[in-house]
């Protein structure tokens, strides 16, 4: 199969074609850092990697752009209110660039400990204020603009009568200004409620203002929201990007205005080919939002207690239990669904594991014995009778990522082709049915998929490594210590005792202990 996308846009899948390929760009619109991020803000970073990895995976030049809002962003999506990051500073007695600053840190440690690789450019929209201006003056020359009192609004109606102001959200103008107010609501700058923003005359008070070209000199002012990502991703990855996408609540107004303004600017395209949209994360079938206070911060889901939740959760699980589901379908956040997660994550990671011990215990190729015989052009190893069906399970962990980027789909096909080594790892007579190059071939695409696509590690313990080794240590000495008493006849009661201690306190960090042939053995509890 080939890579097909479920386009936003056109409201169907399509097979993946770059504008300009092997290279493709991919944009995301990223957090107004005016405060920590929650867990509602994580699933499109999450997502977004996951393509982006896949995408390299296929051998694509990927140039994925990921920026940071910290101006502009009202409280209001009808332009009222305050800037988001200029409240934040007031309340906090500092610059909006500390807290821009401060959040924005926040947010690349919370991304990189849920397996995030870091986007190749990471433009700030205060950074592009002269894009934005440059935007703002050839939406203007083309009829598609209009300047009130030091302010600039995008004028729909007239663009409507151009192009289709709601094709991306599939909204009609009629039943968009069906649900406004007959009034502008203390906005009569404006034309029509319809109408939205792309530079704001500073008030006195205001903090964040730039030097404008509108309004009486020296005009000074700051951009609307929706401009920073049409003049970025313009800059970064030219007039038509392949992929551009966000969390399904930017699609209206934010997305939509941003194809608007690339329509009417001197670009005259959608902004992107492809547009995808991430679900929401709900609690108890509600979207997590700030303004609804369920909200889940990152920081303190790792930490846990917190808000719905009974205890805290590892970055890991937490990206598992994102990418259990199907981008385009909501999660619902509890104790359950994340403790299923982890049960989950512990079974790859198991299965990580179990890799090498699968590969060593195999017959690989060794000149002069069986399917390892040197070959020529015309010659194959010969076939084993379980090959047949490790290759199929091996082949299926690919086909959901293809079918729209279904990581639920490629998971549950891990878990299969998981039982098939577990099998194989316990029963020799299985393991001998199945030939080396299958079986390589088999290990190898488990790891990249699980590591290199999906991005998910085993994650790191401090001295996990050498503590571990030190009790298991322990628990072989207490073994033969309970073996030797028991031949000579004394007492092994004090040796079982420390066994069972072992085996508690490891249980209690997620650990179990397994006595194999091969000597003591540790996975992951997936209890």
């Amino acid at each position: 199969m080939s890579l097909s996308l479920y386009n936003t846009l056109t409201r169907k899948k399509e097979e993946f074609q770059p504008v300009h390929a092997p290279q493709v760009g991919v944009y995301l619109c990223g957090p107004t850092v005016y405060s920590e991020a929650h867990l509602g803000n994580a699933r499109g970073p999450v997502v977004f990697d996951v393509l982006t990895r896949y995408l390299r995976q296929l051998k694509y030049q990927v140039r994925y752009v990921r920026n940071i809002t910290d101006v502009g962003h009202l409280e209001s999506d009808a332009d009222t209110g305050e800037d988001k990051m200029a409240k934040a500073a007031r309340a906090a007695r500092i610059e909006p660039m500390q807290v821009a600053q401060h959040f924005a840190n926040r947010y690349r440690q919370h991304m990189m400990a849920l397996g995030c690789l870091p986007p190749d450019i990471e433009p700030q929209a205060s950074g592009h204020i002269t894009e934005q201006i440059g935007m703002i003056e050839e939406i203007i020359a083309n009829g598609f603009g209009y300047e009130v009192n030091g302010s600039v609004y995008f004028d729909v109606p007239k663009y409507n009568e151009a192009h289709r102001y709601g094709k991306l959200s599939n909204r009609s103008i009629e039943d968009q200004l069906g649900g406004t107010r007959d009034t502008l609501a203390g906005q009569d700058e404006k034309r029509s409620p319809l109408d939205f923003a792309l530079w704001k005359k500073a008030a006195p008070e205001h903090i964040m203002r730039w030097p404008s070209p509108w309004g009486e000199a020296p005009g000074e002012g700051f951009p609307g929201w929706h401009l920073e990502c049409s003049a970025m991703s313009r800059k970064y990855l030219g007039n038509l990007s392949d992929i551009h996408g966000g969390g399904l609540d930017l699609m209206f107004p934010h997305h939509e205005c941003e194809i608007a303004q690339c329509q009417a600017s001197d670009t005259h395209t959608d902004e992107s080919r492809v547009w995808m949209h991430n679900n929401m994360i709900t609690v108890n079938g509600t979207k997590m939002s700030k303004s609804l206070g369920n909200f889940v911060l990152l920081g303190d889901l790792f930490k846990g207690p917190t808000g719905p939740l009974a205890q805290g959760y590892s970055p890991m699980v937490v990206r598992f239990f994102l990418l259990q589901a199907h981008y385009r379908s909501p999660v619902d956040v509890s104790d359950d669904a994340l403790q299923a997660a982890r049960k989950g994550y512990r079974k790859l990671m198991n299965g990580l594991r179990l890799l090498d011990k699968l590969v060593v215990g195999a017959s690989l190729p060794v000149a002069g014995e069986g399917d390892a015989e040197p070959t020529t052009d015309h010659q194959q190893p010969t076939a084993k009778p379980a090959d047949a069906d490790l290759r199929k399970l091996t082949a299926d962990l690919y086909t959901g990522l293809d079918d729209d980027l279904n990581t639920a789909r490629s998971i549950a096909s891990l878990f299969n082709l998981l039982r098939k080594f577990n099998t194989l790892a316990t029963t020799p007579a299985a393991l001998a049915d199945v030939s080396a190059a299958s079986l390589t071939e088999a290990v190898a695409a488990y790891r990249t998929l699980v590591v290199d696509i999906l991005g998910l590690q085993d994650e790191p313990r401090a001295n996990a490594e050498q503590l571990l080794e030190l009790t298991l240590g322990f628990y072989t000495e207490a073994k033969n210590g309970a073996k030797e008493a028991k031949e000579s006849a004394e007492d092994a009661t004090p040796y079982y005792a420390k066994i069972d201690q072992i085996r508690t306190a490891l249980k209690g960090q997620g650990i179990v202990i397994k006595d194999t042939k091969a000597g003591v053995e540790w996975a992951y509890s997936e209890e």
